[in-house]
């Protein structure tokens, strides 16, 4: 029981409104940050695979294939998949919670690629004992990606739909009944101090804007899917969050909560969300398409993040391959 003497650092204080999640590949830090959950991306478990703590599990995937009927493409891929899940089982041994493990990025625009592909992740995990309950499977929110979470959800297969930047993105993922969404602050924040020359802080901040204005939206109308702030730039987002069901933080930021014992207020409110005047908006495919044309944000931003994640997992396929092709030779 913190006293006054003795205040609550912000990242407890934050974790009375909020559920926190590293938003990192790296176990150290999620020892040391104690999160709910753990979300992982192609970025993210290339920067962990560089480190050499960590490159038993790259070998250990790499060795599991050694003899085996696969080859070429089909080998990488195998073992791509099986790294992927070695990370999310050690990471599940830290959080009580659960891990984000990404689709492929190439995939994006591939409904029956994506659901293929979920499948086979949630098939390793279980084959490691892990329930599909513990995994979400992240996918950009493609109007293509969408359609696969939506038949993912009702095969009970849980899905986070990242690379968010809109609310048409946000609508179509709640009418398609995703467990969790996304939403990109700092992405959000960064283009439009770019494409303006201002600077944002506070309740003013475009990202920040964005999540509140998704989070209002889902709770006004009751939708049970879950809203997970995402991308931030620096401390001050995430306290403008406070009180959003999930927000997924590096541990940098984590760390800079830990050391202020600044207080934190709650800033959204599912009561508060509820009486709020705004009208429910329901999308088909083409007004998907139209409104996240008209915003040049949302659309550079979603194309950008896939191109990053699709050319992070080349990245890892290099990297991999060329340490398999000496192991398996």
């Amino acid at each position: 029981m913190n006293d006054v003497s003795n205040p609550a650092n912000q990242l407890d204080q934050l974790k009375r409104f909020t559920k926190v999640v590293a938003d990192t590949g790296d176990f150290e830090s999620m020892r040391e940050f104690e999160p709910q959950d753990a979300t992982t991306n192609p970025s993210l478990i290339l920067a962990a695979s560089e480190k050499p703590q960590y490159s038993h599990l790259i070998e250990q995937a790499i060795d599991e294939h050694a003899g085996g009927s696969l080859s070429g493409q089909e080998r990488l891929d195998s073992i791509i998949n099986r790294v992927l899940i070695l990370f999310g089982k050690e990471i599940l041994q830290i959080v009580p919670g659960r891990v984000s493990t990404e689709v492929d990025a190439r995939l994006s625009f591939d409904t029956h690629g994506t659901i293929d592909l979920a499948k086979r992740l949630i098939s390793l995990y279980a084959a490691e004992g892990i329930d599909k309950d513990r995994v979400l499977i992240k996918i950009a929110s493609t109007w293509e990606g969408i359609r696969a979470a939506e038949q993912l959800e009702k095969e009970g297969i849980h899905c986070n739909l990242t690379l968010l930047f809109s609310m048409p993105q946000a609508i179509a993922c709640a009418e398609a009944k995703v467990q969790l969404i996304s939403p990109f602050v700092g992405r959000i924040y960064d283009w439009y101090k770019k494409s303006t020359g201002q600077e944002y802080s506070g309740a003013n901040d475009p990202g920040v804007e964005s999540v509140g204005q998704i989070y209002q939206y889902y709770k006004k109308f009751d939708y049970k899917t879950e809203v997970m702030g995402a991308s931030f730039r620096n401390v001050g987002q995430i306290i403008e969050l406070a009180g959003c069901d999930l927000l997924t933080i590096s541990p940098n930021l984590l760390a800079e909560l830990q050391e202020s014992s600044d207080p934190i207020t709650k800033k959204l409110d599912e009561a508060a969300a509820k009486e709020s005047d705004i009208e429910k908006v329901s999308l088909d495919e083409k007004t998907f398409r139209y409104q996240l044309n008209e915003d040049a944000m949302a659309t550079e931003k979603t194309a950008e993040g896939i191109r990053k994640f699709a050319a992070d997992i080349v990245k890892l396929e290099t990297m991999i391959g060329e340490k398999a092709a000496v192991a398996i030779s």
